[in-house]
């Protein structure tokens, strides 16, 4: 009986080989090496840090955890695997999947400290490699035209790329409904992040990103990293934003709870910011601006801060004048793949960069949505003291409601995020598909 997904993986690699052969035909080149990454040493020490592989190692066979391995790529040729698995007491091998790319590469397996040789030719060598061992190798290091053209490669999703988005998504909600219960239950911020990674099958070294769960006022540091072992006094809020990785993919999705102790205005806002985020995704299709689908969130925002009487002036002026700004500074949401902020979201097709407006300066995405394209979609809405505060001594402070504001500090704020997929008319939800 056939696997469908060992069939879409045999489909996405053919689609490789043809997208690398004309990338690298184009620029003159034989082919190129790419290699997989080795994990750093802790200054000082002989501990390593968390590792995962280089992007561009996963977007081939999906190993996110396999260090000191190489992949060569020429055009017309079969794919070869240096895997790297010597033998070892000390850790155990690596082994090779049984997934449909070991039988379209050349797997090669023994130990691969030093890249391997390369025959006549011209030839690039990309990823965290040396200038000194691509001198050795006579071959050019992350030259930037090559690495522009693949970043670009990777921005429109083939079917099995979705499919695996899919289920990183799947099995990240297993740990969001965990979260949640275990807050319920009065769990600690360490309680309730343990009891995530039990729900999702994950080690801690192997998420896509260090997970963010924050109680309370814990839920206004944008990318909050402690995990408090004490039980909170009082439940007000809760926020994880947490994922999964499956075949190197990467979920990253965002809720926000109220807790028992909650304002009723705040449960209220949780529910009205889960209404934008639909609004915005329904928006989502071929040819949208991002930019401009950003903007859209902060004008739905101002509507949101008008109709619970955080502002007293209009919508706009709550746009126009920053206010909108200082509830939520990040912006809506970036490209998705097996980095989590994935490549080239802020250059055009052509490789033409994009930065972002000077207004909104931590948007990672800034292109025209196309099909195949997976991107997240997280609107937010917080109380950030060094924010807001400047804004109390100035004109527009005499608009904002500070003892309603005051009031909904201890919540921290709320971000609710979903993982879209652009499909040739729409958007598909990979998130909601499973909720």
């Amino acid at each position: 009986m056939s696997d469908p997904l060992a069939t879409l993986q045999r489909e996405h690699l053919q689609i490789l080989e043809r997208d690398y052969a004309e990338v690298l035909t184009s620029l003159g080149y034989d082919g190129v090496l790419i290699y997989s990454g080795h994990p750093a040493l802790h200054f000082g020490d002989d501990q390593h840090a968390s590792f995962s592989s280089y992007g561009h190692f996963q977007h081939w066979i999906g190993q996110a955890g396999l260090a000191h391995s190489w992949l060569l790529i020429r055009p017309g040729q079969r794919p070869i695997c240096y895997f790297h698995a010597p033998d070892d007491f000390w850790h155990l091998p690596p082994h090779l999947p049984e997934q449909a790319w070991t039988e379209h590469f050349e797997v090669l397996t023994g130990r691969y400290d030093a890249p391997p040789k390369l025959g006549t030719g011209r030839f690039a060598v990309i990823g965290n490699v040396s200038e000194t061992t691509a001198s050795a190798l006579g071959v050019q290091c992350n030259p930037p035209a090559l690495l522009a053209a693949l970043d670009e490669g990777r921005v429109r999703k083939s079917e099995f790329e979705t499919t695996c988005l899919s289920e990183s998504n799947r099995m990240a909600m297993l740990g969001h409904r965990a979260a949640r219960e275990a807050f319920l239950a009065g769990g600690s911020e360490l309680d309730i992040h343990l009891a995530y990674l039990q729900a999702s099958r994950q080690r801690e070294s192997e998420l896509p990103y260090g997970n963010i769960v924050g109680i309370g006022g814990h839920a206004a540091v944008l990318h909050y990293q402690h995990y408090d072992t004490a039980t909170p006094h009082k439940r007000y809020s809760l926020l994880v934003d947490a994922g999964h990785r499956y075949r190197g993919y990467c979920a990253d999705i965002t809720r926000t709870w109220p807790g028992p102790d909650a304002e009723p205005t705040f449960t209220a806002l949780v529910e009205r910011m889960h209404q934008i985020k639909q609004r915005l995704i329904a928006a989502v299709a071929p040819g949208v601006d991002f930019v401009e689908l950003h903007e859209r969130m902060h004008h739905l925002l101002g509507e949101l801060l008008v109709e619970s009487e955080l502002v007293t002036v209009s919508a706009e002026s709550a746009v126009q004048s920053g206010i909108t700004r200082a509830f939520c500074p990040h912006g809506l949401g970036h490209l998705l793949g097996v980095q989590v902020h994935d490549v080239a979201g802020r250059t055009a097709r052509d490789g033409t960069p994009l930065p972002p407006p000077p207004e909104h300066p931590a948007l990672r995405l800034t292109r025209e949505l196309e099909t195949g394209m997976a991107v997240t979609i997280e609107p937010g809405l917080y109380v950030i003291p060094m924010l807001l505060e400047p804004l109390e001594s100035s004109p527009t402070g005499q608009h904002l409601n500070w003892a309603l504001i005051e009031r909904l500090a201890p919540h921290g704020g709320i971000r609710t995020e979903d993982n879209v997929s652009v499909t040739a008319h729409a958007a598909r939800n990979l998130t909601a598909d499973i909720e």
